[in-house]
């Protein structure tokens, strides 16, 4: 078992619920403080996050649940690259009437509540999420209100299972024996949080079968 396993199976006795997130963005990094800092004076932060999803993961009768869900899309008032839309199939016109991050900051927060926090390449989440809030006035640039200690990566755990192997979503799932075949052809926010949240169970309860370590 990996030590990052065994770090997270020692927490979760004192965490009988946790959210799995995941995002889709306009394809820019959420820029560090130190970056913004830089900036020229005045200049308006642009969002970057265009749709969230969470699945909410209960203790339950000795096993893992899934429960209820949240998502939203969010209006970034900024350009979608190309790239992006490829991946996401997320337009700007589909985003005309969605609410901006402020104005749905208190429901993810009440969603969230003090859960730990399950996502795939857990930084990019990390940085999303602190870069919204920072953007959205509820905490100064230079402070977190998402600690990376509050993170369990899937994409972590998925190298150090199956080590040398591809780290994508898509990859881990096909070694879980996940379907994923609703991922073919988009991603999406809840649908990503889903997988994630499966794949995270599967590596908690132990239903991992290593024979699968081929498959790149």
């Amino acid at each position: 078992m990996s030590h990052a396993l065994k770090a997270i199976l020692a927490k979760l006795p004192d965490h009988p619920r946790l959210v799995a997130i995941d995002m889709e963005t306009t394809g820019n990094r959420a820029p560090t403080p130190e970056a913004l800092a830089k900036a020229p004076k005045g200049l308006k932060p642009p969002g970057l996050v265009i749709e969230i999803g969470c699945v909410e993961l209960l203790f339950d009768g000795g096993e893992w649940r899934k429960g209820e869900t949240w998502s939203t899309r969010v209006r970034p008032d900024a350009p979608i690259s190309p790239g992006s839309i490829k991946v996401h199939g997320i337009r700007p016109n589909d985003l005309n009437k969605a609410p901006r991050f402020n104005e749905i900051a208190d429901s993810l927060l009440a969603f969230l509540g003090d859960a730990p926090l399950v996502a795939h390449a857990s930084l990019n989440e990390y940085g999303y999420l602190n870069y919204e809030f920072r953007r959205a006035g509820r905490c100064k640039w230079d402070e977190e209100m998402f600690p990376e200690s509050r993170f369990f990566c899937t994409q972590k755990l998925s190298h150090e299972v199956f080590p040398r192997q591809s780290g994508s979503l898509d990859a881990l799932c096909d070694r879980l024996w996940i379907d994923r075949s609703d991922r073919f052809e988009k991603h999406g926010a809840l649908l990503d949080a889903d997988l994630t949240a499966d794949a995270f169970v599967k590596f908690v309860t132990g239903d991992v079968d290593q024979k699968n370590m081929e498959i790149s």
